[in-house]
């Protein structure tokens, strides 16, 4: 397994802890109501890494976890992005351009230990986020089977998702999933929560089934 550098650090939140926790937060009380899906028995738990600064990723990874018993870890950085929004667009557009990635705190949970991965990662400017790049790049996923989620503004994956299948060298990328979720630049952050948070819940069982449970089938 390749190494992400600095061990130890715990935070779970991939830049704002407050988000991704708030995320959570807002879905933990329907998790007792929310059935697992229907291969969850046959299957090994798989891990679920994820990347969330304003909790929509976050909370879609919690679907996840809850329908398939799996691990769950969000993404942080050694040096967190600001939390100026303006900011933060202007170092990731700087970043994509000079193709340079973030350092990450290491993972908790050892890669290594499981046969299927979920990534989830907003779109940041069009494009997969600078961290999701640095994990991609830093982390031995080869035979593994990625399961790539997103959360995004309205706008779609953009370029987001050929260069995550360009990335994971080696891997089983399955079909991805994709969900609108809120818009920093308008001052909308949580927006998976409510209705919308039923709906996608739904979204994200059907999709697992169609992808997830597919796998190793006969």
């Amino acid at each position: 397994m390749k190494k992400i550098m600095l061990a130890g650090l715990t935070a779970f939140s991939a830049i704002t802890a407050m988000s991704a926790i708030t995320a959570l937060s807002a879905i933990t009380a329907a998790a007792s109501e929310i059935e697992t899906v229907s291969c969850q028995k046959q299957k090994e738990a798989p891990l679920i890494i994820l990347l969330s600064r304003t909790g929509n990723t976050a909370a879609v990874g919690e679907m996840i976890k809850q329908f398939t018993g799996g691990d769950i870890e969000a993404l942080s950085l050694v040096e967190p992005y600001p939390e100026n929004y303006q900011q933060t667009v202007q170092q990731v557009r700087e970043e994509n351009e000079s193709g340079f990635l973030p350092e990450l705190v290491s993972l908790q949970h050892d890669p290594e230990r499981y046969s299927d991965i979920f990534i989830g990662f907003p779109t940041w400017g069009m494009a997969l986020p600078p961290p999701v790049k640095a994990l991609l790049n830093s982390t031995e996923l080869r035979d593994k089977t990625v399961f790539p989620f997103n959360t995004n503004a309205g706008y779609g994956l953009g370029s987001s998702i050929d260069t995550f299948r360009e990335l994971c060298v080696g891997c089983n990328v399955m079909s991805e999933f994709s969900a609108k979720g809120g818009i920093e630049r308008d001052g909308v952050l949580l927006a998976i929560k409510g209705q919308r948070e039923v709906e996608v819940r739904d979204e994200v069982q059907a999709w697992l089934e169609s992808e997830y449970c597919a796998v190793g089938k006969n």
